[in-house]
């Protein structure tokens, strides 16, 4: 038994030593955004390793001008010659460290943008369920706070982490060469500052994780209260909504207090290590002057070595817990690059259909709720260009149904098939293009009139846009605004009232001119007068188009080729309006009664 505990127990060492080289492997992948700029990057690097050497020159100037000015001259050289050679490495410094900043800039912003680029078509590429299972607010947070603290490691601290680690080997070797028994007096300290920044490390990589996921948690809040403000207002939560918000603030400033602890307590250990040491090589340096083994200005230069060594030592550490942290936000990254994506957003197959749909034998459960089936063998026809209604209570599958055909999930069991070929068989992109939906919200987007209408078909020329807005009865009150169809809808189409934000819809789905077409309760939250014109619009639509009609108000329906009634899942009724009305017994037959009665 106890050899097998101590099996187990090795195992799960090797697996976590494993895992660490896996997840070190995997982060480095975040560099192939830098392969398309490599030659900034290494132009970068040489002026960083230039800039670096001609820093490790003042402090030899320094000790060479210390000895003239005592009466000791090493090199004989004057002090003129050195003010020569001083201003040329000035110049020369100054020249480098432009240049090191300009390619080091190109590299970070476009490298970055790069990445910012990729993430958000893989965001945007993902499935509907993946939204479902995430909110906007964290995925948000992953495109601006993940990839803007990789931008800062990439912009300025991993070249100045470079810079320390190439500081601190030409002053050591340089200290070795002039001072080798000051050196490895001051080197006896190095095992310990190494020792504690393991030890640190893990804490600080741990707790910078935690602190980008409340931070992504306080992002969360902010975008659900301010998108949905007029709920917020309706219901005067403002306080709530305050009070959320500053519970979230207040953990994240915890954390973030935590973590600066630990900082603090990691420099404090650097620099009391690090200045102890120091002051205990002076004052040996001052006992070899003394003793006439080195001169004033071989101390001086030691002095400055010294400092120079220190202050890489100590900025490795805010360095290395700065690039760790950063490691912690490419895991998120990587983790949704990791996800499938359901399309290929630049390619698509064109594909001709005609509209004709069936469903056979149709199960279905949502992915986040296995558990409880929504559709439990749902099968149906519609010919090319009929028009059906899909009727029943809240929840009983109909949105459901329509869903499945616009492949937002795949179902369970069964197959959906438009024009006699499974749905599945095809592109994603070309099927999508034959489909359009008009929900009963609306969701604008903050542009123009004019964007919004094209978003149906961006090439559409000026008078495909007209013809489409006229059959929608949208071109009317577009015209009378001041700024036509270039007038700004506001964000979400707030500008608008319902009707108006309909028919833009409308129009919409008219430049698609799709195949099949959805209408998802699209005039249930309408007046009397923008139902009319709406129903017109639709009316127009619907004209020689396969058509799915989800409908409440049972008056909208009364003349389509066949109404289904859905009930937990199942039809239990088809046929006519009338055909339907005519059965008294039916469900159809009494949700009609209690409407028109």
């Amino acid at each position: 038994m106890a050899k097998s505990q101590y099996s187990s127990s090795d195992s799960a060492d090797e697996q976590k030593k494993r895992l660490s080289l896996s997840e070190l492997k995997e982060a480095l992948k975040i560099f192939t955004f830098v392969i398309p700029y490599k030659w900034y990057f290494i132009g970068a690097f040489v002026m960083l390793v230039f800039s670096s050497v001609l820093t490790m020159v003042f402090p030899f100037i320094a000790g060479v001008l210390t000895d003239i000015a005592t009466g000791t001259d090493r090199y004989g050289v004057t002090l003129n010659d050195l003010g020569y050679y001083l201003i040329l490495v000035l110049l020369v410094q100054g020249v480098v460290s432009y240049s090191q900043v300009i390619l080091n800039a190109i590299v970070s912003e476009k490298s970055m943008a790069d990445m910012r680029k990729a993430l958000y078509a893989k965001l945007i590429s993902l499935p509907i369920f993946f939204f479902e299972e995430n909110r906007v607010g964290e995925l948000m947070s992953r495109i601006s706070s993940d990839v803007g603290q990789l931008q800062s490691v990439f912009s300025f601290t991993l070249l100045s982490f470079v810079r320390q680690i190439l500081i601190l080997i030409i002053g050591i070797t340089l200290l070795l060469v002039t001072t080798p028994k000051l050196s490895l007096i001051m080197l006896a300290t190095f095992p310990f500052v190494v020792i504690g920044a393991l030890f640190f490390g893990r804490f600080l990589r741990r707790m910078s994780k935690e602190r980008q996921k409340d931070l992504a948690e306080t992002n969360v809040v902010v975008e659900e209260s301010l998108q949905n403000i007029k709920s917020v207002k309706a219901y005067t939560n403002e306080l709530y909504e305050s009070g959320r918000y500053n519970t979230k603030i207040f953990k994240l400033v915890g954390i973030s207090l935590k973590l600066a602890r630990v900082r603090g307590l990691f420099s404090t250990f650097i620099v009391v290590l690090l200045f102890g040491g120091m002051f205990f090589v002076l004052w040996m340096g001052a006992k070899y002057v003394s003793q006439g083994i080195m001169t004033i200005g071989e101390l001086v230069q030691f002095i400055a070595y010294t400092g120079f060594i220190g202050g890489a030592i100590a900025g490795l550490g805010n360095f290395y817990s700065e690039i760790i942290a950063a490691v912690g936000g490419t895991e998120r990254i990587r983790q949704i690059r990791a996800k499938e994506s359901e399309l290929e957003i630049e390619k698509h197959q064109e594909l001709d259909l005609s509209g004709s749909i069936e469903y056979k034998n149709v199960h279905f459960s949502y992915p986040t709720r296995k558990e409880f089936p929504i559709l439990k063998g749902i099968s149906l026809s519609i010919g090319q260009g009929e028009q059906v209604a899909l009727v029943g209570q809240s929840g009983s599958g109909k949105s459901t149904i329509v869903q499945l055909l616009m492949r937002y999930y795949d179902v369970d069991e069964g197959q959906i098939g438009v024009d006699g070929n499974n749905i599945q068989n095809y592109d994603i992109v070309g099927y999508r293009k034959h489909v359009a939906i008009v929900p009963q919200e609306i969701m604008l987007f903050g542009g123009t009139l004019r964007e919004n209408i094209l978003y149906g078909r961006p090439d559409a020329t000026d008078e495909e846009l007209y013809e489409a807005s006229r059959k929608a009865n949208c071109y009317d009150f577009i015209m009378s605004f001041p700024d036509g169809f270039e007038t700004a809808v506001g964000e979400r189409g707030v500008k608008l009232s319902g009707g108006q934000k309909q028919r833009v819809a409308i129009a919409r789905a008219i430049l698609k001119n799709p195949a099949i077409l959805i209408l998802d309760e699209a005039t249930s939250a309408l007046d009397t007068e923008s139902e009319r014109l709406v129903q017109e619009a639709l009316d127009n639509l619907m004209k020689g188009r396969t058509s799915i009609i989800i409908a409440h108000r049972l008056s909208t329906i009364k003349n389509v080729d066949r109404i289904y009634v859905i009930e937990d899942g199942q039809i239990k009724e088809e046929g006519t309006h009338d055909s339907l009305i005519d059965n008294k017994a039916g469900k159809y037959s009494l949700l009609a009664k209690l409407q028109f009665e």
